[in-house]
């Protein structure tokens, strides 16, 4: 799997970094999503998808 962020979308609200801590984190100096793993391990494949799913802006994909 493969994750990626859209920055022109992100609006730094940080669910991403509650749901899956691992894959995602926060510039503090843009307060926007910095994605840890581009390909983490598919374990964590829930977590991701809940990120990708509640996140506000619609700013995640994943794609296998």
């Amino acid at each position: 799997m493969r994750v990626t962020a859209d920055l022109d979308l992100c609006q730094g609200h940080q669910m991403c970094q509650v749901e899956a801590p691992a894959v995602f984190g926060t510039d503090p100096d843009t307060d926007q999503v910095v994605v840890l793993d581009e390909h983490p391990d598919p374990a964590l494949r829930p977590q991701v998808d809940a990120a990708v799913k509640y996140c506000p802006a619609m700013a995640l994909a994943v794609t296998d």
